[in-house]
Parts: C-alpha cells; sequence; structure tokens
C-alpha cells in the first residue's frame, strides 16, 4: 500500500499511526508514550503522564482523549478495552 504522507514529518496534532492494547498495571509503564488514549467503555482512567504527573481522567467510549500518557494504572482504572494510540 502506498502512503503519501511517508515522507512528511508527524506532529503531535497528526493522526495516530500506531495503536497498542492497554492492560492497565500499576508496576510498569509503557512500551511508548502516548499521544491519546481511547476505551471501549467509558470510565476512569488512573494514568501517569508524560511529565510524571499522576491523576484520574474520564474517557468517554470511542471518543479518543489526546493526553500523552507513560503508564495507565490498574488502581482507579475503571474504563476497560483500552487503547494508545501513537
Amino acid at each position: 500500500m502506498s502512503d503519501k504522507f511517508a515522507n512528511h514529518q508527524a506532529g503531535l496534532e497528526s493522526p495516530a499511526t500506531s495503536l497498542m492494547g492497554v492492560t492497565p498495571n500499576d508496576g510498569s509503564d509503557l512500551p511508548w508514550t502516548s499521544r491519546a488514549i481511547s476505551a471501549a467503555t467509558s470510565g476512569m482512567v488512573r494514568v501517569t503522564t508524560a511529565d510524571g504527573s499522576q491523576g484520574e481522567i474520564f474517557v468517554a467510549a470511542g471518543v479518543p482523549f489526546p493526553i500523552r500518557v507513560a503508564r495507565v494504572w490498574a488502581t482507579g482504572t475503571t474504563a476497560t478495552g483500552l487503547v494508545a494510540l501513537a
């Protein structure tokens, strides 16, 4: 498949090019920092952001939430079917 944008620099406002299913884990970070999180079912997601701050955010089902996430915690996360976009 041809990618007309392969030679363009991607920015944070560009569409995601990678997806990764997320299993919330209190003890380890994601392999890469996300640019957004999406959920199959709405709920709270406890995260550690790229700058190291922690908090809980509400993620609506099917609506990517733009946030740079390094870790998704099991404790405090009620949303399910999480996917990290990069």
